[in-house]
């Protein structure tokens, strides 16, 4: 088996082909190759077109229809060790896993109806609770689930491939990394805003897991609904308790991460919008409902089992079909909408963190569009940290479940809570139902999130349920932040005005040649005033030498010639700024300019030091320092 090591070496070596091709080529002709033209903001309103609801469940149920794929198996996996006794638990889990499917939809379509202009959990809590903190965990709950989303559904896509490919299963880790990579590409391309290209893939693995569960049940019809290969029904396992049935649940229920898709996107809809969204949160529950029942049913009745090196839908897909076509067919669309759930998470994280970082709680960075108008910065960023834990838990989906919809959980039961206190508030007609549907919403919410706390703590839940806090914390620290920066650069326009100050010019000179001519030039052409050359030599000789050049190009302003003693430029400099600030009757403001030369090749940085560089990293820490470097370009 090949070493964890070998794939974090093989993924930095890659990394490091691709940085030294984009050093050696034109970036800006390489990214319009990846990336395409830049796009002009006016664009932005016109990317979206209004779609149909039949259109848009394809589209949006990418990530929770996707789960089907995973969500069985994940449940039943945890009470594997017990072998065919066992087994029949996957149906009753399987079962109440669509009740909490159906309990969400109509939680959420209560959502539409109080925010027909589109609200997250984010956006419900914000409205409805005067503590930040509540919309924080939230935010911070979604945007760590979009990444584990991003991980899981990558992870198991790749495993799908695996398991009709036993070949790519030494591979699994890179080729994970590699699908991230391109997800990357697209998203800041711009492509995952041309929603409609992704509905067919969509659509062919709804029409796949459709043909495979009415296969299964006309083969039953015809070999019996109990078959040998058919485990005991109601049996209890020795050793069998609460806890691991419950931890079992918990799995299950990662195939219902992604229902909170539709409420975020009501404006994409057609007119009337929010009965739009909910036909399509009805059609998505009823395709996703008949599809987990019927598919943990066959399950069940073929007395499959988890395997690691192949999946139990690819198990089941086989038993049905043979490696024909129709079992190739169920393994690619498997994939291509496992990756597609992947894709749609960039959006949503990008953009929740764009929303959260315009109220001052995340990094204003996260605000910036790229060339093609998506949130650039935040497509990185989900990327890169998908990555990380895709080679982590080298790309294995079952180490990955213990982490994931933790977080999705929270954001239900905020969400749930938020709509509570705007029924109470708003009232309305039909009001007490509901309010009665999202309480009943929130309490199974909090419940379920309790269980994944507790069933799945040891095994991995602890690490989410650290970093959300640590989350919140970071959002509050950046917010406090931005408004201590906010408090003290805010000026009173009646009394404030711009002043004129004393400016001491101070250029530093290596020597008298070209670089030292232009600078020089730039300096006295703002002001010949208060200017003053500064050398710093190491011995005395080079020092008596520069003054005797000085004197022979004229003198063209006052030279101060500095001593150091640890041949250090910015100590003897240091000692120069403190003697000219501590002068009382001098209160000026220091400019100092400082030559640079930029070579013709990116190489030839190489053979020169980067003395520039390091005196602007240490000038720009001083308080009273203003600094302006002047480029020289070399030509050869």
């Amino acid at each position: 088996m090949t070493h964890p090591s070998h794939f974090i070496e093989l993924f930095f070596a890659i990394l490091a082909l691709i940085g030294i091709w984009f050093s050696f080529s034109n970036f800006n002709s390489v990214k319009r190759l990846l990336i395409g033209r830049p796009m002009r903001t006016a664009e932005l309103n016109a990317q979206h077109n209004k779609l149909i609801w039949y259109i848009a469940l394809p589209i949006l149920s990418a990530d929770l229809y996707s789960s089907v794929a995973y969500g069985p198996e994940a449940g039943i996996t945890e009470l594997a060790k017990f072998g065919n006794e066992a087994k029949w638990y996957i149906f009753p889990i399987t079962v109440s896993t669509v009740i909490l499917l159906a309990i969400l939809i109509l939680s959420y379509i209560m959502g539409v109806l109080a925010y027909p202009n589109g609200g997250g959990a984010y956006a419900i809590a914000k409205d409805n609770f005067k503590q930040r903190w509540v919309s924080l965990i939230a935010s911070s709950s979604l945007l760590v689930d979009y990444i584990l989303t991003v991980a899981v559904s990558v992870s198991a896509a790749v495993q799908a491939i695996a398991s009709a490919y036993p070949i790519v299963t030494r591979y699994e880790t890179v080729l994970a990394v590699l699908c991230v990579f391109l997800l990357l590409l697209m998203n800041l391309r711009g492509l995952a805003e041309s929603a409609k290209i992704f509905a067919w893939p969509t659509f062919g693995f709804m029409a796949c897991m459709l043909i495979l569960v009415f296969t299964g049940f006309f083969n039953e019809t015809r070999h019996g609904f109990v078959q040998p290969s058919t485990p005991p029904f109601g049996t209890v396992p020795k050793g069998m308790t609460i806890l691991l049935i419950l931890k079992a649940f918990s799995s299950a229920c990662s195939a219902l991460t992604g229902i909170e898709t539709i409420s975020n996107a009501v404006p994409i809809f057609r007119e009337p919008r929010p009965k739009n969204a909910i036909k399509t949160y009805i059609a998505l529950g009823i395709i996703t409902a008949i599809t987990l029942l019927g598919f943990a049913y066959h399950l069940y009745v073929k007395g499959i089992s988890p395997n690691p090196n192949n999946t139990m839908l690819s198990q089941l897909s086989e038993y049905y079909f043979g490696h024909g076509l129709m079992y190739q067919l169920i393994i690619w669309f498997t994939f291509i909408v496992l990756i597609l759930a992947a894709n749609s998470t960039f959006t949503g994280f990008s953009q929740l963190a764009a929303i959260v970082a315009v109220d001052g709680f995340l990094p204003r960075g996260l605000t910036n569009r790229g060339d093609r108008l998506g949130y650039s910065n935040g497509i990185i960023a989900l990327a890169a940290i998908a990555s990380l834990l895709i080679i982590a838990f080298q790309s294995q989906t079952n180490a990955l479940i213990p982490l994931y919809a933790i977080g999705v959980f929270l954001s239900f039961t905020v969400a749930q809570f938020g709509l509570i206190k705007r029924w109470k508030r708003e009232k309305g007609s039909g009001w007490k139902t509901k309010l009665a549907i999202n309480t009943v919403g929130g309490i199974v919410t909090s419940v379920v999130a309790v269980i994944f706390a507790v069933t799945k703590f040891t095994s991995g839940a602890w690490i989410v349920l650290i970093v959300i806090p640590l989350f919140i914390f970071f959002s509050l620290t950046i917010h406090h932040h931005y408004q201590a920066v906010a408090a003290e650069l805010k000026i009173d326009l009646k009394t404030l005005r711009p002043e004129k100050n004393r400016v001491v010019t101070i250029v530093l000179v290596s020597g008298i040649h070209r670089v030292v001519q232009n600078t020089l030039s730039f300096a006295i052409s703002l002001s010949q005033a208060n200017l003053l050359a500064v050398y710093v030599g190491f011995d005395d000789d080079s020092m008596k030498k520069m003054e005797a050049k000085w004197e022979e190009w004229g003198n063209p302003c006052r030279l101060v010639t500095l001593k150091s003693k640890y041949r250090s430029v910015l100590e003897p400099l240091s000692r120069l700024i403190k003697i000219i600030e501590e002068k009382e009757q001098f209160k000026a403001q220091i400019h100092i300019v400082i030559p640079q030369f930029v070579t013709n090749k990116w190489w030839h940085n190489l053979l020169h030091n980067q003395t520039a560089l390091l005196l602007r990293l240490w000038l720009i820490r001083h308080k009273d320092v203003v600094i302006t470097t002047v480029p020289y370009h070399l030509k050869k």
